[in-house]
């Protein structure tokens, strides 16, 4: 599976199913919102609890860091976060903008976004709204925020470079993201690179490290940097799905990584409200 309406698809219908379950439900399933089979959405998350806004109907256990950690966001910015899920890192950032700043979460999973929605207005927040819409195309006018984060969804995009272009485009001149996913050291086995469940679990669709890294600095932003790395281990009993025992032992034995990382990067303070020759200004 290739085509990227169908990749598209696929997420979609994983994702669905996933909002309707609950963080609990996720992690005691051995593998994510449709039994043993395909791939544990879980093994990734980073844990939540302690941080200011954090809310538990909002986490899923669907990341794979906490980039608003990093994000050097303040009093009074706008967030916008790219895959927002059931509200998770938008409420953790609205916590950080406080009743002046702004927070907008982009997701393209009608039932991530009724989910968000629901949570929203339990908590009664009037400066945190989810639109529906996909991170290639954007459904938000240029030059908008001052801080974009997103968790462990860049890897399910097929068209990256767009989606990096969109980031650029709708970020204020000196404005900044800090992006958690997963990239890649060395090649997959065919097995991984075939499954879509791998894909929509974050593996498959994942690219290259060095070829992440220059992506974003061929986007126009700068002082690009990783924050955090840490390595995934993804289990054998998820892998024996995909490859068989021998396989298993050579991915272990192979120089191949599977990284979860941070990204900075910068918006040039005296750039033109998009991408040069992009045609959005």
């Amino acid at each position: 599976m290739n085509n990227a309406e169908e990749l598209k698809k696929l997420v979609k219908e994983k994702y669905g199913e996933i909002a309707l379950q609950s963080k609990d439900q996720n992690e005691a399933s051995c593998c994510g919102a449709t039994g043993c089979g395909t791939v544990d959405y879980a093994i990734f998350a980073d844990n939540y609890s302690d941080l200011q806004g954090y809310n538990p109907d909002a986490d899923l256990g669907l990341g794979c860091g906490v980039p608003t950690e990093f994000a050097q966001i303040k009093k009074g910015d706008t967030v916008i976060d790219l895959g927002s899920g059931a509200g998770n890192d938008c409420f953790v950032a609205r916590a950080l903008v406080g009743e002046e700043g702004k927070v907008i979460g982009v997701d393209m999973t009608e039932a991530m976004i009724a989910k968000a929605r629901v949570n929203a207005d339990k908590l009664g927040f009037n400066n945190v709204e989810f639109r529906q819409g996909e991170i290639e195309d954007l459904p938000i006018a240029a030059n908008r925020a001052d801080v974009v984060i997103s968790n462990c969804v860049l890897n399910l995009v097929p068209d990256k470079q767009k989606a990096f272009a969109e980031t650029f485009r709708v970020l204020k001149p000196g404005g900044h993201f800090s992006i958690s996913d997963v990239v890649l050291v060395g090649e997959l086995p065919e097995g991984l690179v075939k499954a879509s469940e791998m894909y929509a679990g974050c593996v498959s669709g994942a690219i290259q490290k060095e070829d992440y890294l220059q992506l974003i600095r061929n986007t126009g932003f700068e002082h690009v940097v990783v924050q955090k790395e840490k390595a995934i281990q993804v289990p054998d009993e998820i892998l024996k799905d995909y490859l068989s025992e021998e396989g298993i032992k050579a991915f272990r034995a192979s120089n191949t990584g599977i990284y979860s990382i941070t990204v900075y990067g910068a918006k040039p303070a005296d750039s033109a409200c998009c991408q040069p020759g992009a045609g959005c200004c």
